[in-house]
């Protein structure tokens, strides 16, 4: 039984399911997450729903969740491995 079933979903809220990201320089998530779980640290290279241009988050660690809803995230420049978008 989900006793948050008839809660309100919200960016706060905890993520309702997950899809393991590909980063492309050319393709955009297929929807805008919540936040980015990186399973493998490195950097990250990604364009948030409303940024115009990409942002690089440099050591990201091992089971961090970059809490940005993001439009893309880049192959060229990102080594983190295991992104998963949490939605």
């Amino acid at each position: 039984m989900d006793q948050f079933s008839n809660s309100a979903d919200a960016v706060s809220a905890p993520a309702r399911r997950a899809a393991a990201v590909t980063p492309s320089d050319s393709v955009a998530l297929a929807a805008i997450p919540k936040a980015l779980y990186v399973g493998s640290g490195g950097s990250v290279v990604a364009r948030g729903v409303d940024d115009t241009a990409d942002a690089t988050f440099v050591n990201v660690g091992a089971g961090t969740i970059l809490p940005l809803r993001a439009r893309y995230v880049r192959a060229t420049g990102t080594s983190a491995g295991d992104i998963v978008a949490l939605y």
